[in-house]
């Protein structure tokens, strides 16, 4: 038989130092699976400072609408249709009466501000705004029975108020940012011949880049007179608008 080999103390002390390191290694392991894996921390973008004043300046393409209904055949007091290939443009159901649109003006200009009392920011937000714009030159002639030879509206400019809703997105710094808006209200439409009011109702929107801006918008506006009889005239400008915001 071969004898029991006997352990020296440098073997024992190589077997202790092995089953500490497997012991700490297994330890180690241990913990590294029990840790949490870090979260991923949320990205918040920077939000825009609140704005509280906008002032703008815009050319506008004016568009006519129910010219037949308003004025015509308020002024004429029956119904006007119209007719092509004439040296006229309308004629009355009886055919008594033809009329001619001397001018009709397509453009105009405007320049306002709009307040918003409690901020602009990001989401909706109240909006006040007040606006000069001209009134483009209507010149029409009659031919037949009606109030006066001619009717004029010339040298025209309004002076409006409204109120309404911006929702927008603005952007910190120099970022794109956009908004969008809807505003009704009431006015003064003032003439070299009559004074009248006038309502409307618009709506639009945009891009920012900081403080400037670029907008597009849409207006119907009714103008209304009280002479030579109660009668007004309906036009959609169509605007095309620079903006500064505060």
């Amino acid at each position: 038989m071969t004898a029991a080999r006997t352990l020296s103390l440098t073997d024992v002390y190589v077997i202790l130092e092995r089953m500490l390191i497997q012991t700490a290694s297994t330890v180690w392991l241990v913990a590294s699976l029990a840790t949490p894996a870090p979260q991923a921390q949320p990205y918040h973008a920077p939000k825009a400072r609140r704005h509280f004043i906008t002032v703008y300046a815009e050319t506008q393409f004016v568009q006519g609408t129910n010219f037949n209904k308003h004025p015509l055949e308020e002024l004429l007091g029956q119904e006007v249709n119209e007719v092509r290939l004439q040296s006229y443009q309308y004629r009355t159901k009886d055919g008594q009466t033809l009329v001619t649109v001397n001018e009709f003006g397509r453009r105009a200009a405007a320049f306002g501000a709009t307040l918003y009392p409690i901020g602009s920011s990001a989401g909706p937000t109240l909006a006040i705004r007040g606006s000069l714009e001209s009134i483009p030159n209507v010149r029409v002639a009659f031919d037949g029975p009606a109030p006066s030879p001619t009717y004029e509206l010339t040298g025209g400019r309004a002076l409006d108020v409204g109120a309404g809703i911006d929702m927008s997105d603005r952007s910190a710094g120099w970022g794109l940012g956009t908004h969008a808006y809807v505003i009704g209200g009431v006015g003064r439409a003032i003439t070299d011949q009559m004074k009248g009011r006038r309502y409307f109702i618009e709506g639009g929107g945009g891009v920012t880049f900081g403080p400037f801006g670029v907008d597009v918008a849409f207006k119907y506006a009714v103008n209304q007179f009280p002479v030579p009889v109660d009668h007004s005239v309906r036009v959609i400008p169509i605007s095309v608008r620079g903006t500064l915001t505060f």
